[in-house]
């Protein structure tokens, strides 16, 4: 019998810890494949809406703020590193290493969630926003453009709707590797179960991955359209 069998990490109902990574794995595979499905909805409907309405969906895109968008881009991007970082750590047993990656991850991640925080918070401050409260100024200068003020508010609920979306899995990714701190600073991450490390990773670069293609759909649609920004 191989010493893993004794593992304490290692659950009743598996053989040994290969066998309980590879299903892990798999479970976490299955679930991105289920999240994709989800967001890949989403860029379909957005993308047959802005093959409909061409124009109105590039001046929505032109009125959000990219300086923000491109923070937390480079907010995410490093994230990416700095969780594979963590699974290396976990690998070789530098559980110091593997708490200051985790913790890194986090900080990076809550920063993303406070800068768009701030966008959100000029959306609505300059009326970017679908429904009664849009604003005047905006819908007259997409009229005078000889654009429907209609359809570029259906550009703004998509904006809403994916960037919600994907900062809730922000939120949950946030709560993920918080617990993993925790359980690293316990000492119940031992290089033998490194796995429970990648799994997260790898719903954190799903994460990730979501949102440079939200970044280019949403943010870069209106760039160099000559289309004046409102904020």
């Amino acid at each position: 019998m191989s010493a893993s069998t004794h593992s304490p990490v290692l659950k009743h109902h598996f053989e040994d810890l290969g066998q309980q990574h590879a299903c892990e794995r798999l479970g976490m595979w299955m679930f991105l494949a289920t999240e994709i499905l989800f967001f890949g909805g989403l860029f379909g409907a957005y993308t047959v809406y802005r093959l409909w309405y061409p124009e109105e969906f590039v001046f929505a895109s032109a009125q959000l703020n990219r300086t923000f968008a491109t923070i937390n881009t480079m907010f995410l991007i490093t994230s990416s590193l700095t969780i594979t970082l963590a699974i290396r750590s976990a690998k070789l047993g530098d559980r110091g290493a593997l708490i200051r990656n985790l913790l890194i991850t986090a900080a990076l991640a809550t920063a993303f969630m406070v800068v768009k925080g701030f966008e959100y918070a000029e959306d609505f401050h300059e009326q970017l926003v679908p429904g009664p409260s849009f604003s005047h100024k905006i819908a007259k200068d997409a009229a005078d453009h000889g654009l429907d003020p209609g359809k570029v508010q259906l550009f703004l609920c998509f904006y809403y709707i994916m960037t919600g979306i994907h900062g809730i899995h922000i939120l949950v990714g946030i709560g993920c590797i918080l617990w993993l701190v925790w359980e690293a600073w316990r000492g119940t991450i031992p290089p033998e179960n490194y796995s429970t490390v990648e799994v997260v990773s790898l719903y954190w670069h799903l994460v990730d991955a979501i949102w440079l293609f939200l970044m280019p759909l949403l943010y870069l649609a209106g760039a160099g359209s000559g289309y004046v920004p409102h904020h």
